[in-house]
């Protein structure tokens, strides 16, 4: 009897501890059990990877140079003319005026007859004595430039993967490097809206009182008036085009949806055991509210981060296209749709297609993966 109990206990000590799963961990298993999720984070990391490969330069380096002729067709539609036969061409080339036997001038059209085949040939043509005036000073710039400037016609392309813009610019490559532009805009502005929002949702829900009165009339203030209106305002009193100012701009008026969130769980966790707790060993109070509570609703602060993401890519899209975005040199989707519409009355219709179906993936993969981080990180699905 005394052994089989001691080999009880001998069995239990040699079992291992079972440890608590975290918050993370539970979500890392349903993502990973996701695969609706799991794609779209794929296609979000490939747009990263491009975002990278073009800060970097790897890629899209050089989406400004004159490439192709204007306007040159995606290669799928491409329907260059067929090339025409030597009999075609000779055809082509003769031009012979028609000589009437009873015409007086029959003489002076038969010589110029006889002119304008001896011109054709000898395959020379006579300008009679009229020459170019910045053809030396075209052929000294030419030599500067390593002679590309003469041969820079000749070797434009009739056609591009994606087609090409009204200047001749690889659409694809345009559209790689509004991509950089509109998600760094879309995660420094969302990092910085977070940033602010947690700050101030921290600050109103944990010390309460004035403080709280104090930071919820701002905050009625910045939604009383419509988004897109405030952003506009804001874009237009500023007068400053550029990447830092449409980030300033949507970062310093998207941080009410974070405040009011994070506000609710700081004044949930204040009365806790565990707050409270550290409130009597005399922890500080930055302490408790960056220590202790924050990283039981950093869940909350990601998740908003990852929808603010995707809102502020269409928010600078809207903002660019309506012309207060991104400066003159600078390309950016909404720089492209603004460009598309003139072109698609001319029939261009792929620089509109290139950016518009770049952006719809782009967003629709992030919204879907931000669905599912935010079911993944639900408590009350544990």
């Amino acid at each position: 009897m005394l052994s089989a109990i001691f080999k009880k206990e001998q069995d239990a000590q040699a079992m291992p501890e079972s440890t608590s799963t975290g918050l993370w961990q539970l979500a890392m298993r349903r993502l990973k059990r996701d695969r609706i999720a799991m794609f779209s984070l794929l296609v979000v990391l490939f747009y990263l990877l491009l975002l990278v490969l073009s800060i970097s330069g790897f890629i899209a380096k050089d989406w400004n140079k004159e490439v192709a002729v204007s306007y040159a067709p995606p290669s799928f539609i491409n329907t260059a003319p067929v090339p025409a036969t030597s009999d075609e061409e000779k055809q082509a080339e003769s031009v012979v005026l028609p000589v009437n036997p009873a015409d007086p001038l029959k003489d002076v059209i038969a010589e110029l007859n006889a002119e304008i085949a001896a011109e054709q040939g000898a395959g020379a043509i006579d300008y009679y004595g009229v020459t170019d005036p910045l053809a030396e000073d075209m052929r000294i710039i030419d030599q500067q430039l390593g002679g590309q400037l003469l041969d820079q016609e000749s070797e434009l392309k009739q056609s591009l993967i994606f087609g090409a813009d009204k200047w001749g610019q690889d659409v694809l490559l345009k559209t790689i490097k509004g991509a950089e532009t509109s998600i760094v805009v879309g995660l420094v502005a969302a990092f910085v809206a977070v940033i602010i929002g947690t700050l101030l949702g921290a600050f109103a829900g944990y010390f309460g009182g004035w403080v709280d009165d104090l930071l919820n009339w701002f905050y009625n203030i910045f939604t009383s008036i419509p988004y897109l209106l405030l952003v506009l305002a804001i874009a237009a009193v500023l007068q400053q085009k550029g990447v830092l100012s449409i980030i300033l701009i949507l970062g310093l008026t998207g941080w009410t949806g974070v405040f009011r969130l994070v506000r609710a769980e700081y004044m949930k966790h204040t009365a806790r055991e565990y707050v409270l707790a550290a409130k009597a060993i005399g922890v500080s109070n930055l302490r408790r509210m960056f220590v202790h509570i924050f990283p039981n609703v950093s869940h909350i602060a990601l998740v908003q981060m990852s929808i603010l993401v995707v809102a502020f890519i269409k928010s600078e899209v809207i903002l660019s296209f309506l012309g207060f975005g991104v400066p003159i040199g600078v390309v950016s989707w909404g720089s492209m749709l603004n460009e598309a519409q003139s072109e698609l009355i001319l029939g261009k219709w792929w620089q509109l297609a290139a950016a518009s179906i770049a952006m719809a993936i782009l967003v629709t993969a992030f919204s879907m993966f931000t669905d599912a981080l935010r079911d993944a990180l639900d408590p009350k699905l544990k």
